[in-house]
């Protein structure tokens, strides 16, 4: 199907929108401030004096915030004709003074440029292709935004000087890059310009990863075989995400299957082996990697924010090639869960990792050390501050994953109020969605609208005939309102039995959003709460959260007397274990926090 894109979209209210919201009014310019005091936008001014102790020197990857960070802004601008234009003076600043900086020859690296002129394209993993993919990300959303074009006339001139340097002439000493990024915004910069380079540039860096390469050639590069070979996602997450979703999107450019057909076995092994219930992907923090299938640990668990936003991107890609309802229930499961976890309640702070359980007791040290864990407040910046800037962006493209159309058929893949206009179709939704399951659908413009049954939903109702296909129910359109009732009668969900920090333990969702239990709640001992299988949970709506709160009769196993081990069973009590979404986690206060939970035999 063509995903139509966020610009044909209007969020009109619910609880997506109120993030869109917050993020338009508060995230953005608390990112920025963040941005201003740590000298990333200082850095602009390019006057960093190593004999100054005083100077502040720019880190490899300080281009990507600010492009990421211009990129938002573009896209906020873009919904809103109203928004303050004191965003757009801003990025302007910035703008101007990527211009002013720009080598003769279209070279634009803020690192390489002020710390070491001599060594551009000697380091493979020093992130300056993955940097200049994002400004061309940058460039192409401010130019469709505003109009100007002066950072795309930049970044044209430095796609150009890279094609030179790595096609043409080979002088660079590496062939593909370290951080995988450019592939994709390669092809939206030939989508938006025209100009097949750009395409084959990122062709020839997508089709010699694995071969040309001998320093860093791992999985943790993504370059341990070429791309046609892999069938397990490997290495570090996030680089792995923006490969895998460049790769989709240029085998649909070229009509490649046997591409395509190593993102379908790159994405089943990713969703089928290697995701946790919250979506969250990439499960240590060495390395910030895959492992092996079915190691999942909870309170260690990484699931870096950027790489939840990777995998909106690759499965975004791929419903793009098949219209099938599992990528938009991967989307939705991330969106909800591993992304939104990422953004505090206010808007102002993050979470680069994204646990799934917080016991404090276990973050003891002492004079030898102690296990690595994440942390368990949100800060407002941090020295690779990647994730603040990429939900900034997120959050105003959220349209590009709500609907599709392929031929005659309009596929309804998310649960938005919203109104979308694209090729003569006309679509509303009005829905109160996650909050509760009614959802009504009102097309014009085509014979049939597919509309998505959630993978977690067990049961249904719909107003009209329909047939069954990929994950949606198909409905001849009459031009009548399609009404769709979602059962979200909160339920337990079960692990695999080969995950084994899940052994024996179940969790609770409600529709497609995951619930936790936290101290502050429910007091010490989280893991002596035992959920029993057939739960009769109390909802109740939260102003705090914006979401369903839950109760849950449980029981709750008491401590032994006198001793820490007995032959006789524990002895419990009934009890109620109070529930919030997952993504509210952490808003609080520190405190221990638990998804899964054992469960009554």
């Amino acid at each position: 199907m063509k995903t139509l894109p966020f610009d044909s979209v209007k969020v009109t209210s619910g609880y997506l929108f109120g993030k869109q919201e917050l993020n338009r009014k508060t995230t953005i310019y608390s990112v920025y401030d963040r941005f201003e005091e740590t000298g990333r936008f200082g850095s602009l001014d390019f006057n960093y004096d190593k004999n100054d102790p005083n100077s502040v020197q720019p880190h490899i990857f300080w281009d990507s915030d600010i492009a990421k960070w211009v990129e938002s802004v573009a896209y906020i601008i873009k919904n809103d004709p109203d928004y303050d234009r004191e965003l757009e003076a801003k990025a302007d600043n910035i703008i101007a003074k990527i211009k002013k900086n720009q080598w003769e020859d279209g070279y634009f690296n803020i690192y390489f440029s002020v710390v070491e002129p001599g060594k551009r394209f000697t380091n493979r993993d020093w992130h300056e292709l993955y940097c200049a993919g994002h400004l061309m990300e940058a460039a192409i959303a401010y130019d469709d935004a505003t109009g100007k074009r002066d950072l795309l006339d930049c970044m044209e001139k430095y796609a150009d000087l890279i094609y030179r340097i790595f096609v043409e002439e080979k002088s660079a000493e590496f062939v593909t890059p370290g951080h995988p990024e450019i592939e994709l915004a390669l092809i939206k910069m030939y989508l938006y310009t025209g100009k097949k380079k750009y395409l084959d540039l990122s062709e020839f860096f997508i089709n010699n990863r694995g071969i040309s390469d001998e320093i860093n050639n791992n999985n943790i590069f993504q370059s341990h075989k070429p791309v046609r070979e892999q069938d397990e996602a490997a290495g570090h997450s996030v680089r792995a995400m923006y490969l895998y979703t460049g790769m989709a999107m240029l085998a649909k450019q070229i009509g490649d299957e046997s591409l395509l057909n190593a993102c379908r076995n790159l994405w089943d092994d990713t969703v089928l082996r290697k995701m946790y219930v919250t979506g969250g992907i990439g499960s240590t923090n060495l390395g910030e990697a895959f492992t092996v299938p079915f190691d999942l640990p909870n309170d260690q668990a990484y699931t870096e924010t950027c790489a939840g936003i990777g995998l909106m991107l690759f499965s975004n890609a791929m419903l793009a090639f098949e219209n099938n309802a599992r990528y938009a229930d991967v989307i939705e499961r991330v969106l909800y869960n591993g992304v939104l976890s990422g953004l505090s309640l206010d808007g102002k702070s993050f979470f680069y990792e994204n646990p799934l359980e917080i016991n404090l007791r276990d973050h003891f040290t002492n004079a030898f050390g102690g296990k690595r864990f994440p942390i368990t407040q949100r800060l407002e910046c941090f020295s690779c501050s990647c994730c603040p800037p990429n939900i900034t962006r997120i959050l105003p493209t959220l349209g590009n994953y709500f609907y599709g159309i392929d031929g005659d058929t309009f596929y309804i893949n998310q649960f938005v109020s919203s109104e979308a206009e694209f090729d003569g179709v006309y679509c509303k939704v009005s829905t109160e969605y996650p909050l509760n399951g009614r959802v009504t659908v009102s097309v014009k413009g085509t014979k049939k609208v597919a509309v998505r049954i959630p993978e977690w939903c067990d049961n249904f109702s719909l107003n009209k005939d329909f047939s069954f296909e990929n994950g949606y129910a198909v409905i001849d359109n009459d031009g009548e309102d399609i009404v769709i009732d979602l059962d979200m009668t909160p339920k337990i969900v079960y692990a695999d039995p080969r995950i084994s920090s899940d052994a024996g333990k179940v969790c609770v969702m409600r529709g497609p959003i995951v619930y936790c239990a936290e101290g502050v709640d429910n007091g010490e001992f989280l893991h002596s709460f035992i959920l029993h299988r057939e739960i009769d949970a109390t909802e109740t709506f939260s102003e705090e959260f914006g979401l369903i709160t839950l109760e849950v009769p449980c029981r709750k196993r008491l401590p032994f007397e006198g001793g820490l081990y007995s032959s006789f069973k524990p002895q419990t009590e009934k009890t109620a274990l109070k529930m919030i979404p997952y993504n509210c986690f952490a808003n609080r206060g520190e405190t221990d926090m638990v998804v899964w939970f054992c469960m009554d035999k």
